[in-house]
């Protein structure tokens, strides 16, 4: 499969040359040894979508061809991830895995039984930490579209989001598979952290609307349930 790589910008149209500097020329010279004559793909991250031929390559420089431009749609429905933070890298293991498999939205949520805590100072850096993750993994994935990070949020704030709010919740009574998505504009899996989503915050996102939801019979750990739930969710929407 051709490399793909992502750029902040695109103003290049087809048949013009397009020039990758800095860190993704590097990657794509030296690292990966992108020759002349290689076919690529160039993406912006919102839709837009290159494909183009290497008519050279150096450490410092890829210069692209670009041979086809076309504008992907945005997903509809939107498939959101709320994903508790947790103790070692087990959330970010969920952040990435969670960008491959196509989420378009993730949102870190700092839950009461949540090891890890974001204080106001090491927000910012966690923020950029995932967002990074996300890149990495949407250029790996060959993305059009890459997931946004937003700033960490409370139960509270859960609650009150829009959109269909489904609680994975291993002593639920009703399975993700048998929820009903038709008309769903925002699809949003909440995760809690390792010890669990607390009963007050249950209560608490069950008021506001939310529906418990569990994947089977066994427990999943915080850095797989949210993957295999938007495997799952995937799947009933067609998107695989």
């Amino acid at each position: 499969m051709a490399l793909h790589f992502l750029v902040d910008e695109i103003t290049t149209a087809v048949g013009a040359e397009l020039v990758l500097r800095g860190p993704e020329a590097h990657h794509a010279a030296v690292v990966r040894r992108l020759r002349e004559g290689e076919d690529v793909t160039v993406g912006d991250g919102a839709g837009t979508w290159l494909t183009g031929t290497v008519v050279a390559a150096a450490p410092k420089e890829v210069v692209i061809r670009v041979t086809d431009a076309a504008a992907v749609p945005a997903p509809n429905p939107r498939l959101v991830l709320v994903q508790a933070l947790a103790k070692g890298d087990r959330d970010e293991l969920a952040v990435q895995a969670a960008t491959e498999l196509g989420v378009d939205e993730i949102v870190p949520w700092q839950a009461s039984r949540s090891v890890s805590r974001w204080s106001a100072e090491k927000a910012p850096k966690g923020v950029a930490r995932w967002q990074s993750i996300v890149r990495e993994a949407a250029k790996q994935a060959h993305r059009a579209w890459v997931p946004g990070v937003v700033a960490p949020v409370s139960t509270a704030q859960v609650a009150a989001r829009a959109g269909t709010l489904l609680v994975l919740e291993p002593t639920a009574s009703a399975r993700l598979s048998q929820i009903d998505l038709t008309g769903a504009s925002e699809i949003v899996l909440i995760v809690g952290p390792e010890g669990g989503i607390a009963p007050e915050e249950l209560a608490s996102l069950e008021a506001a609307g939310a529906t418990l939801v569990r994947l089977g019979d066994t427990v999943l750990r915080t850095s797989t349930a949210g993957p295999a739930a938007l495997a799952l969710v995937s799947a009933h929407l067609g998107r695989w």
